[in-house]
């Protein structure tokens, strides 16, 4: 199976472009899409479910160009919104035999896939209670359960884990990569530590274009020896804020231990440490706005 992305544009009013010559190539394995608020992750995730079309370029799924024949993708889509909604009086069981008979799906085997996955995401004991009474958590395993009834080999999944405990949030992710196997997983998201957890691949958009596309472990290297600690006290870290690209701060009793990536050593006190992803994430998106910047 292989989705692909080529040269995808889309202009909304007042000249205002959601994307730029966005050009994407995915086969089976987990992505992480990551870029910050406003960067295109909503208006591509829309293109590919779907919902609205490009303005230029095109979106094939297994050959099949999506605008002109939406039904080829369609068919093999599972889609989790940021903003699903679930009716609080039914029970899971109750709302999935809904959303299932909305798919097409007949009733024994409607019946036989609603068991399995709520035995997949940890529910089945809790099948009968209305969804009102569901925590964040379970919500969001019952939105996973309703994506996954056609059995999908497209996964869209858009912010799973906002608003949810760091125990729903392990679990999410556990959840997420159990369900990989051999379909294509879209994790859209601006947490970082989501898709370090679970993806095999990132794609970093930003201004509505491809940044970056690669493995987390490549995206890695690229900034080794670029990410330095030192601890400063608590009344210069507003001027090196200034004159750094920070990428975090721990308060100490001696001070405020620093986190700095910068292509070469910021103070004769710091020392090099090993990269993490969110370093890689501030670094390549703070370069894409310098050469912006450069280009205007």
């Amino acid at each position: 199976m292989e989705l692909v992305v080529d040269n995808v544009s889309k202009l909304y009013q007042r000249k205002i472009w959601g994307l730029r010559s966005f050009s994407l190539k995915l086969g089976p394995g987990i992505i992480g899409l990551l870029g910050p608020n406003g960067a295109g992750k909503s208006t591509l995730m829309r293109i590919l479910a779907t919902i609205t079309k490009p303005t230029k370029g095109t979106i094939t799924w297994n050959g099949a160009n999506i605008a002109t024949s939406p039904n080829e993708l369609r068919k093999v889509l599972g889609y989790l919104p940021q903003d699903f909604g679930v009716y609080p009086n039914l029970s899971a069981f109750e709302f999935l035999e809904y959303m299932a008979a909305i798919k097409g799906l007949d009733s024994p085997t409607a019946r036989k896939r609603i068991d399995e996955l709520l035995q997949v995401t940890n529910l089945f004991e809790t099948r009968k209670r209305p969804l009102g009474s569901y925590s964040g958590g379970m919500k969001q395993r019952v939105g996973i359960a309703q994506a996954l009834l056609n059995d999908p080999q497209l996964l869209i999944v858009d912010e799973p884990t906002v608003g949810l405990d760091p125990e729903e949030r392990v679990r999410f992710h556990n959840l997420l990569s159990e369900l990989s196997g051999q379909r294509i997983v879209i994790l859209f998201t601006h947490i970082v530590s989501d898709a370090e957890t679970t993806a095999t691949k990132i794609a970093l958009i930003h201004q509505g274009h491809l940044v970056k596309h690669t493995t987390p472990e490549v995206l890695l290297q690229t900034i080794s020896n670029k990410v330095w600690e030192w601890i400063v006290p608590s009344t210069e870290l507003p001027e090196l804020k200034q004159r750094f690209l920070i990428s975090g701060t721990n308060r100490r009793s001696d001070g405020v231990l620093v986190r700095v990536v910068s292509e070469e050593s910021p103070s004769g006190h710091a020392q090099v440490v090993s990269p993490r992803l969110e370093d890689a994430y501030l670094y390549f998106i703070a370069a894409d706005k310098n050469k912006e910047r450069e280009t205007q």
